[in-house]
């Protein structure tokens, strides 16, 4: 069944797996980035997550619901476990020294596995859409990962505006 699944899974598929990697690659080397840049994935991510919801489950307020009490419950925690306290704003260069870490790389593999997997189920049980049992852990999943991208997000934005005088923050 498996390599069935493999089989039928679309070629773009895997292009975008290898672009999803190479990405989360780049994010485990130190890097100087322009505070716009560097929240870029986190937003993406983010979005990307919230859409995978309302494409497939949107007549389900509840899965809307899951995904949101998610994202703020991993932004909560998140934020109370330090993310982003490596993080340093360069005054001299207007940039944000990011320091390197697999911690995307296993954010955007598991919104991967996680989509995919959700595809694949609902391939095969396309009533699943309608399901509540699945529609609200797939959901909840959706947002805890997306969840902790955006505290990583936030984190930057509060290194700069924390770094700037009041008048020049952002």
């Amino acid at each position: 069944m498996l390599i069935g699944i493999l089989q039928h899974t679309p070629h773009w598929v895997w292009g975008l797996l290898a672009v999803l990697v190479s990405l989360g690659i780049k994010q485990t080397l130190p890097r100087r980035r322009t505070l716009r840049s560097a929240t870029a994935v986190p937003i993406a991510m983010t979005a990307l997550s919230f859409y995978g919801v309302m494409s497939v489950f949107a007549q389900q307020s509840i899965a809307l619901a899951a995904w949101a009490a998610a994202v703020l419950a991993a932004v909560a925690l998140s934020h109370a476990a330090g993310v982003g306290s490596k993080i340093r704003w360069l005054a001299s260069e207007q940039r944000l020294l990011v320091p390197g870490s697999w911690v995307p790389m296993m954010l955007i593999l598991g919104l991967f596995i996680i989509r995919f997997g959700a595809n694949v189920m609902l391939a095969i049980h396309p009533d699943l859409s309608i399901d509540r049992l699945f529609a609200v852990p797939v959901s909840f999943a959706y947002g805890a990962f997306s969840g902790i991208f955006l505290a990583r997000g936030l984190a930057m934005w509060r290194v700069a505006r924390q770094a700037q005088p009041a008048s020049m923050a952002y």
